[in-house]
């Protein structure tokens, strides 16, 4: 209960401070938002930013215009589109389930090549694997998720032409940007798998298994599993913040029709209510995660929910 309390209260506190900045920094930005909007809707040839100003009221006093999000946002009303005149609830109800498909397929390809990879480099610690292993995490860790997107796009699409290089015409269309996220988060999860796998293997309680005539596998799975999943699962609540940037970053890049693609759009078009709703979505994804992190964490550990 305390797990769900907190959790409301983030998103609570995420809907003001995200919605509040995003219209702030929105107007701060360079140049006519009224033109913008009219030569996105009807061309630069017909632009009429005067008529388009009043017509969406953004003459009015940026207080003034804050205050009505707020109260909308209360009626969880997130406005209209600025750009497609349509509500922008029913614009990002379609892309969120993209969103979450792409979100839901990193982490689960980040789960072979992360954690276990780690705890085998965890059983022989400074052995040939493990400095393996060590070089790929710092090197995937070090590439900039754009960098990494393109060369796999070189590698699966341009050279072998086996996956396709952007859309979401077909299931193949997930697999590239998907294991772009993925190998970010084995980067950080393997290390960190390595790592309580090594404090498990040194412990009194691991050796007394040993001893009692458990073999290395019947140790690892009745004395090891759960003490190293607690610190990996803990851990991915960290690395969350990497999963939410890199959704923005890929789905733009592999043109993946989600939340953080619409993101992109809506700012060049300057659609003050899509860049507000999208944010915030995306702030109460993080905290959606983070939730679901922290309950994990209490099934995995029972003393986490004393805390």
């Amino acid at each position: 209960m305390k797990i769900l309390l907190k959790a409301l209260l983030q998103a609570l506190l995420v809907a003001l401070l995200v919605g509040t900045l995003c219209f702030f920094m929105t107007r701060m930005l360079p140049g006519d938002i009224a033109y913008r909007i009219a030569a996105g809707r009807y061309g630069y040839d017909m632009v009429d930013a005067q008529a388009v100003r009043i017509e969406l009221g953004l003459d009015r006093a940026p207080l003034a215009a804050l205050a009505d999000w707020w109260g909308r946002l209360l009626r969880f009303d997130l406005g209209i589109s600025l750009v497609t005149a349509q509500p922008v609830i029913d614009e990002i109800r379609m892309q969120l389930g993209q969103t979450l498909r792409l979100s839901l397929m990193a982490v689960l390809l980040s789960l072979p090549l992360g954690p276990l990879p780690g705890v085998l480099a965890g059983l022989r610690p400074g052995g040939w694997f493990d400095r393996v292993n060590l070089a790929l995490s710092v090197l995937l860790r070090a590439l900039p998720p754009f960098v990494l997107a393109l060369l796999l796009v070189l590698a699966f699409a341009v050279q072998l032409q086996a996956l396709p290089a952007a859309g979401h015409a077909d299931h193949g269309s997930l697999l590239l940007p998907a294991l772009t996220l993925a190998l970010g988060l084995a980067a950080v999860s393997s290390r960190v798998a390595r790592d309580a796998m090594a404090a498990v293997r040194a412990s009194a309680y691991y050796a007394f298994a040993l001893t009692k005539g458990l073999s290395a596998s019947q140790a690892l799975r009745r004395h090891g599993a759960r003490n190293v999943a607690t610190p990996v699962v803990a851990y991915t609540a960290v690395q969350l913040v990497y999963l939410v940037e890199g959704v923005v970053l890929v789905e733009t890049i592999f043109a993946w029709p989600g939340i953080g693609h619409a993101l992109v759009h809506a700012i060049f078009a300057r659609d003050v209510p899509m860049i507000q709703g999208t944010a915030l979505v995306l702030g109460w994804l993080f905290v959606l995660f983070n939730c679901i992190v922290d309950l994990a964490c209490a099934a995995l550990d029972p003393r986490t929910r004393q805390q």
